[in-house]
């Protein structure tokens, strides 16, 4: 804490976080006097830290105040988070349990936690605080914000997605999103501790992976599909090219040969931008070995259905959907949305010779999120297109702690792509047959 001085000093007054501050704001003024804003950028974190340290002791000496050594340190990290970093945001950043952090106006931030919204007392001097941090993000990736251009989508250097909507869209000051992704990202055993599938069911990922058929992952916001798809892009062939298509990159692939590939919006003058599907055709020239998808939600779904109905096997994708059965429904739409004119049962027809397996994840009350279904595509009935579970999970109540019961459940059936895994060397409990297969 801060102590109070003797004859010669000033005695700190009651509060220390405030007083803090208050020397914060001091420090910076004087740094920006001596290095200018626009050159702030351009100075390193070490040089910046020392020049930090030395205006402290200044302010310290010159005003007599007495700091303890704790306070000193406080007091440098907290100018070098708002100079170097995002000021107030920097600790939830650092947490790993964090997965959101939400800031509705200056004074209010909430974060989730094992699914769960939590609301922190974090907060920002004011609206124009806000706005400083956001520009900050912004400018990093070269986009801008402003009332031209009030909403903005960027992402952090660790790869976090950043939204940030503005006045005058957003009526009670700026609004902030950063979505994370903790240091787990790519580790499937972490879901199993976690209760999100079972051993067995990675397993049969594994082999489906292994023997390249196409995957859909289907959930809704939240759910952790995005996490599913890096956790099942670890079983990738490390000799294996991998293209990546993002609007806003949150993929995490650890392969050695991986291209990343992110859209590009329009600029002010609405010229310049590049969609998903402007991407997946130059993919297509680029020989990939696997394509993985972000995620699915436009015109680019002709593309991608394509590609994996010819020749590009082992092609990954997300999408918005609440159910299997419900993705293939927005798969249509999307077709039609496109303005292609094909007769429903060619739609379904083209869905069923692309796609193979459907993972489903969803988000429970408790906040936990589970693989709710693992199905697979057999073909086509009439009008119909098929599909069977392979494994599923069956909810049976919530305890009184609020925890949701349930169990995870095969269903018994043999899979149709049970001799394409073996061919690859791999049997569908995911054990790897010979060495040098797939």
């Amino acid at each position: 804490m801060i102590e109070a001085g003797g004859s010669s000093r000033k005695a700190a007054p009651a509060g220390p976080p405030s007083l803090l501050e208050s020397l914060k704001g001091r420090v910076q003024d004087r740094l920006f006097e001596r290095i200018g804003p626009r050159k702030m950028d351009e100075v390193g974190p070490s040089s910046l830290l020392t020049q930090i340290t030395e205006v402290i002791r200044e302010i310290i000496r010159e005003e007599g105040l007495l700091l303890t050594d704790s306070d000193q340190a406080a007091l440098i990290e907290m100018t070098t988070n708002e100079m170097l970093g995002l000021g107030p945001l920097e600790p939830l950043l650092q947490d790993n349990e964090v997965s959101d952090i939400l800031v509705n106006g200056f004074s209010e931030t909430f974060v989730e936690r094992r699914g769960k919204l939590h609301k922190t007392n974090v907060r920002f001097h004011d609206d124009q605080h806000l706005m400083q941090v956001i520009s900050r993000i912004v400018s990093r990736v070269g986009r801008r914000i402003d009332e031209a251009s009030p909403m903005v989508d960027a992402r952090l250097p660790d790869g976090s997605r950043v939204n940030a909507v503005i006045p005058p869209l957003a009526l009670d000051g700026p609004a902030l999103c950063i979505r994370r992704f903790g240091a787990f990202a790519n580790d499937i055993s972490f879901l199993v501790k976690r209760g999100t599938l079972t051993p067995e069911m990675v397993n049969l990922l594994r082999a489906v992976v292994g023997a390249k058929l196409n995957v859909l992952i289907s959930g809704g916001t939240g759910t952790g599909k995005t996490t599913m798809l890096n956790c099942l892009s670890s079983f990738i062939p490390e000799h294996e090219r991998i293209i990546t298509i993002e609007d806003a990159a949150e993929l995490r692939l650890q392969q050695p040969h991986v291209l990343r590939l992110e859209t590009r919006p329009a600029n002010i003058e609405g010229q310049g931008e590049v969609t998903q599907r402007d991407l997946f055709k130059n993919t297509l020239r680029m020989r990939p070995d696997r394509i993985v998808v972000g995620e699915v939600r436009g015109a680019e779904v002709l593309d991608m259905l394509q590609a994996m109905s010819t020749g590009h096997d082992g092609s990954m994708a997300t999408i918005h959907a609440n159910n299997p059965r419900d993705s293939l429904s927005r798969l249509e739409m999307m077709m039609l949305l496109s303005g292609i004119e094909l007769p429903e049962r060619a739609m379904r027809q083209y869905i069923s010779s692309a796609l193979n397996i459907i993972v489903q994840v969803n988000r429970f009350s408790d906040g936990s999120r589970k693989v709710t279904k693992i199905s697979e595509i057999t073909g086509m009935e009439g009008d119909v297109v098929l599909m069977q579970d392979l494994y599923e999970f069956a909810a049976s109540g919530v305890s009184p702690t609020g925890k949701v019961l349930g169990e995870f459940r095969a269903s018994g059936i043999k899979s149709v792509y049970t001799e394409r895994m073996l061919k690859a060397g791999f049997s569908p409990d995911g054990n790897h047959i010979t060495s040098d297969a797939a």
